[in-house]
């Protein structure tokens, strides 16, 4: 494990959120990670453990548009609501990974809320 203290500091956020909510298949969990670069976002169902769908900025329709990393962060969020009412899912758990809830991370929540999804 890492010994930078912001990482820790992170870490130890994760853990304590993932203890408090948890997704099913009905209501999964909207998981965000956030490197330098990129964003990515998850819905995931705890119970099986597996990955329900997903979306990232790295992806061919979306890494095509030029803009800023909060308006990239925007369209991982429609995209994902997009893919989630095609799989019949309205209403997901947000978890934001330890990151505070600003900037990119609820850019990636508003868009999917602009794009259909309830949390």
């Amino acid at each position: 494990m890492s010994t930078d203290q912001k990482v820790i500091r992170r870490q130890k956020l994760r853990w304590r959120i993932r203890n408090k909510i948890q997704g099913t298949a009905q209501k999964p969990r909207l998981s965000v990670f956030r490197s330098n670069k990129d964003i990515y976002a998850q819905l995931i169902d705890d119970n099986t453990g597996t990955t329900i769908a997903s979306a990232n900025s790295r992806q061919k329709d979306l890494a095509s548009n030029k803009g800023t990393k909060i308006e990239k962060s925007v369209l991982v969020g429609k995209a994902l609501a997009q893919k989630a009412k095609d799989l019949g899912i309205e209403t997901c758990v947000f978890d934001r990974g330890g990151y505070l809830y600003h900037g990119r991370v609820k850019a990636i929540a508003d868009g999917a809320r602009e794009g259909g999804l309830n949390f």
